[in-house]
């Protein structure tokens, strides 16, 4: 499970996040060079310190999320990244927290953005190919996990240090929940350039299609160097794209402009699948096909002793770092609490037990590590549930359900909450963290 994370600041304008190694992130990551910035987010190189393992840090601010009306987007990400692990999809570690941002912790792609090598020309037809390859396996997998990336493009396409192609940004990406009774999704998003015509139409459209037609404009792009739909016109351009009206350089292939050809074609009906993808003679020269084994990837049940919550688990476990608001419903919350302890389970039980004789209130053991405690007149309840964290932490889960507001909230805010202070982990936080 990650510790928390150090809010890295406003950087001292020269691509510093403004911290010194010794600062960072609470001896797990260091964080380096800014790498990019956007509208919601600043992506930094970080170092894991405990394996020198390079990572990028994506840090979001909770503010801007909220102002931006982008929590969805954000909760969605995080949902989406956690389903996926493929050779071609960014790997995202683990998600941190503080009182003010949230911190992506994702695998480094050290050979930056697809679109910085394009810009300095195109592509051969083979390497077009083996990247293409590469972005159909990707996205083949995603809709098999039932994602649609929905704004596939270069600059969302990264390549590691081997420089083969990772997918990543699923800001916009939609999940099989999204999908309409009528099949479709309806939501409106993508870029000009790469949106297909169907979304244009505002009828509802296959996400797996529109993926499609996004991937057949990257593969123009790698072997034209160029757009196949662009005009300084937004509305020519829709009218283009609606049409499929484009254009082959003449260096393109018999073979690669028909297989384009179904890739850009306007009716998505009649466009090529992913699956007639993967057998076309053109995609299949040289083509070599990903042995996934799926039950590495499928979450394994665990025993309640040895099981260790992660970040997606405990992403609002204290106040301190309290992302409830935000990744959860409010009304649930209302009455829940979780705190952070170093203390062992057996003696956390004990001491709430002690508290509570101390107090007058019964206390039913309700598991192995977890009570549940009840006021005299049955005016209200309090269910306490540990887990473990890591091998030194655990987190206390407090859920308590009032039947008269007043007196519960008393009893509990005044005089059990209190005496279990001491129980709570602390840790020494470097300056400037929140």
């Amino acid at each position: 499970m990650a510790a928390p994370v150090v809010e890295v600041g406003n950087g001292s304008g020269n691509g510093s996040p403004g911290l010194l190694p010794e600062d960072a992130l609470f001896d797990k990551y260091e964080i380096g060079k800014l790498l990019g910035c956007g509208a919601f987010a600043k992506v930094y190189h970080g170092r894991n310190v405990s394996t020198g393992q390079s990572v990028a840090i994506k840090v979001v601010s909770k503010q801007k999320i909220v102002k931006g009306g982008l929590m969805g987007h954000v909760k969605r990400e995080i949902a989406i990244m956690r389903r996926l692990h493929h050779p071609h999809v960014l790997n995202l570690f683990e998600v941190l927290a503080t009182k003010t941002k949230i911190f992506f912790v994702m695998e480094f792609a050290k050979g930056g953005e697809l679109f910085t090598r394009i810009a300095k020309g195109r592509f051969s037809e083979d390497l077009s190919r083996r990247y293409f390859q590469q972005l159909i396996s990707a996205v083949g997998y995603c809709h098999s996990r039932g994602v649609f990336h929905r704004d596939l493009k270069p600059e969302n396409l990264l390549l590691d240090e081997n420089w083969d192609l990772k997918v990543s940004d699923f800001g916009l990406s939609a999940v099989k929940d999204q999908i309409r009774p009528d099949g479709l999704l309806h939501t409106l998003c993508g870029t000009p350039a790469y949106v297909a015509p169907e979304i244009l139409a505002k009828k509802g459209y296959d996400g797996a299609k529109v993926d499609v037609w996004s991937c057949g404009v990257v593969l123009y792009v790698l072997q034209a160097g160029y757009l196949p739909f662009n005009d300084p016109n937004l509305m020519v351009m829709y009218r283009k794209i609606y049409k499929g009206e484009f254009r082959f350089p003449k260096w393109t292939s018999p073979d690669l402009r028909r297989f384009l050809s179904r890739l850009l074609e306007p009716n998505p009906d009649s466009r090529i699948t992913v699956d007639e993808i993967l057998h076309d003679p053109w995609f299949r020269k040289g083509y070599k096909e990903i042995e996934l084994h799926w039950e590495e990837f499928d979450p394994k049940p665990e025993s309640d002793k040895d099981k260790c919550l992660n970040a997606f688990h405990i992403i609002s476990f204290s106040t301190g770092f309290d992302l409830s608001r935000l990744l959860n419903d409010p009304v649930e919350l209302v009455h829940q609490e979780r705190l952070v302890s170093a203390e062992e389970p057996e003696r956390i039980i004990e001491k709430i037990e002690e508290v509570a004789r101390s107090e007058n209130v019964t206390v039913r053991k309700s598991e192995e590590w977890g009570v549940t405690l009840v006021g005299q007149n049955g005016n209200f309840v309090v269910d306490v549930e540990i887990n473990r964290l890591t091998e030194e932490l655990v987190v206390v889960e407090i859920k308590r359900r009032e039947m008269d507001a007043g007196s519960s909230q008393q009893i509990w805010k005044d005089k059990l909450r209190p005496k279990l202070n001491d129980l709570v982990y602390k840790p020494d936080l470097p300056d400037g963290v929140q």
